[in-house]
């Protein structure tokens, strides 16, 4: 890692009491999720492993949209999505997962997210990646979590 770069790390892990399909079904639709990700605007789909995904938030009395594209790298039913993020508007990079594990018929999901500011811009982006990169990992994987108890 080079002397100044500074990754944001959020993992949260939380139990649903459905079993791990119910999660697959929901989680591999993007369709179903995306409105619930913290500072979101909108998101446009490219093809079936490709997005790019607007954001739109206030930190610390900045504010900022974040263009961004995700990319899915690994996609294992029932239990497992990987991803990687690019920023369009913006210096950064980040990659993240879902990961489901059924164990007597309730499911632990838990939701990581990695983001690495470079560039002049990184000296901005940092603190609140910081800030903002946990708390994205909580807020969704929770709202996720909440709509899927709700639907199954």
């Amino acid at each position: 890692m080079k002397v100044g770069i500074k990754m944001a790390t959020g993992t949260h892990t939380v139990e649903i009491p459905v079993d791990v399909q119910a999660v697959w079904d929901y989680v591999s639709d993007l369709e179903k999720w995306a409105t619930t990700v913290p500072a979101y605007k909108k998101h446009e789909i490219i093809n079936d492993k490709q997005s790019i995904w607007t954001f739109e938030g206030s930190v610390k009395g900045i504010k900022k949209t974040i263009q961004a594209q995700v990319d899915i790298t690994e996609w294992n039913e029932p239990s497992n999505i990987k991803f990687e993020l690019k920023g369009l508007s913006d210096n950064f990079t980040g990659s993240g997962n879902f990961i489901s594990e059924e164990v007597n018929g309730k499911t632990t999901m838990t939701c990581r997210v990695e983001v690495l500011a470079g560039g002049l811009s990184g000296a901005v982006l940092t603190p609140i990646i910081k800030w903002a990169v946990p708390k994205v990992a909580s807020r969704l994987t929770e709202s996720i979590a909440r709509k899927i108890a709700v639907f199954s």
